[in-house]
C-alpha cells in the first residue's frame, strides 16, 4: 500500500514544479564511473565489478524527487539566505542549526551538507556489515550528493537564473558543457583518492567553495548573453539521438571558455571527492574484505521502485518544456 502511495504522489508531483537541479544525467554516470579508478586495490575487487551499477544508479536520487517529497532539499543548500560568505551566522552542526533557525526553515532552503553526514553514516554500517547491496547502492547514492554540492548554483537561491533573467543557466552549466567537452577535451587524471581527517568540514568546504563561485557563474552568463546575436543563442541540434532546442554549440564553448575551466574543475574536484569518501568510509569501518562479484540483484519490490522511478522521470522529461 505505501508503495503505492507513493508512485501516486509521485504523479502528483509531476504537475508540480520541483526546485532541484544537479549535475546532468550523463556528468553524474561520468563522475562515479571515473571515481573507481581512483580506489586502492582492497577496494578495486568490488568496485571495478560493480562499475556499470555505480554509473546507472549514480541518478537514483533525481529520479526520486519526482516520488518523495523529503528528497529536493538533499540535493543543495541555498547559502545566500544566511548572509554573506563564509555565512557564520549558520550553524555547521544540525541541531545548533535547528534551534536558530528551525527544522522546517532548513528544509525549505536546502540540507546537502548535513544529509551528506547522514549517507556518510550509512555506508560505513553497510561495510560494516559487509552488506554489499547496501554497500553498492549507497556508495552510488552519496556519489549524486557529493557531486551536487561542487555545483555552484546548488549553493545559491539563484538556482536557475530565474531572480536574474537568466532561466536554463543551471543546465548549460552543469549539463550541456560536460556533454560537449568531457569526452574529448577535458582531462580525468587525477590521481589516488585520500582519507579524508574531518568528513564534515570537508562537505562544507565543498559547499562554501560553490557558493563563491556562484556568483561569477551568473556574472559572466550575463555579459556573455550581451555580447552574443541573440538569434544564435539557441539552436536545434541533437542530443541523445533526438532533435532538440537548446544553448547553440558556440554559446556553450564561449560560456565554458569565460568560465576559465571552472567546469571541469569541479568535476575533477567531484570525481576526487567521491572516490576519496569512498576510501573514508571503507577505512572508519575497518577496511573490510570486498571481493569481486556479478551478483547484485535488487529484491522484487526494489526492483519494481526503479521502474516506476524511471517511468515518473521519463514522463516528467517529456512534459518539462522549461528547460532553457
Amino acid at each position: 500500500m505505501r508503495f503505492v502511495l507513493t508512485v501516486l504522489l509521485g504523479g502528483w508531483l509531476l504537475l508540480c514544479p520541483i526546485r532541484a537541479w544537479c549535475w546532468g544525467f550523463y556528468a553524474h554516470e561520468r563522475i562515479n564511473e571515473l571515481a573507481v579508478y581512483l580506489l586502492p586495490p582492497g577496494m578495486q575487487g568490488l568496485y571495478r565489478t560493480q562499475q556499470d551499477y555505480l554509473r546507472r544508479h549514480a541518478t537514483d536520487p533525481d529520479k526520486r524527487r519526482y516520488a518523495v517529497p523529503e528528497e529536493a532539499p538533499r540535493h543543495y543548500i541555498d547559502l545566500d539566505r544566511y548572509g554573506t560568505y563564509p555565512f557564520d551566522s549558520l550553524p555547521r552542526n544540525w541541531d545548533q542549526a535547528v534551534i536558530r533557525y528551525t527544522e522546517d526553515s532548513l528544509q525549505k532552503h536546502g540540507i546537502v551538507p548535513w544529509w551528506l553526514e547522514i549517507m556518510r553514516n550509512r555506508l560505513i554500517k553497510a561495510f560494516r556489515e559487509k552488506n554489499i547491496p547496501k554497500i553498492l547502492q549507497t556508495s552510488a547514492e552519496i556519489g549524486h550528493y557529493l557531486a551536487d554540492a561542487h555545483v555552484p548554483l546548488h549553493a545559491c537561491s539563484n538556482h536557475n537564473g530565474q531572480y536574474t533573467d537568466q532561466r536554463g543557466i543551471h543546465g548549460l552549466w552543469e549539463s550541456r558543457i560536460p556533454e560537449l567537452l568531457a569526452e574529448t577535451q577535458w582531462n580525468f587524471w587525477i590521481g589516488q583518492a585520500q582519507y579524508i581527517e574531518r568528513t564534515a568540514d570537508y562537505f562544507w568546504a565543498r559547499v562554501l567553495e560553490s557558493a563563491q563561485a556562484s556568483d561569477s557563474v551568473l556574472r559572466i552568463e550575463r555579459i556573455l548573453n550581451a555580447n552574443f546575436r541573440t538569434d544564435h543563442k539557441y539552436a536545434f541540434e541533437e542530443r541523445n539521438g533526438k532533435l532538440v532546442r537548446q544553448y547553440a554549440t558556440a554559446y556553450a564553448l564561449t560560456y565554458d571558455s569565460l568560465l576559465k575551466g571552472m567546469v571541469e574543475r569541479r568535476m575533477r574536484q567531484s570525481i576526487y571527492s567521491i572516490a576519496s569518501l569512498w576510501f573514508t568510509c571503507w577505512v572508519m569501518a575497518g577496511q573490510p574484505d570486498l571481493p569481486p562479484t556479478n551478483k547484485n540483484k535488487p529484491d522484487p519490490e526494489a526492483r519494481e521502485m526503479i521502474r516506476q522511478l524511471d517511468r515518473l522521470w521519463r514522463m516528467k522529461r517529456n512534459n518539462d518544456s522549461d528547460h532553457l
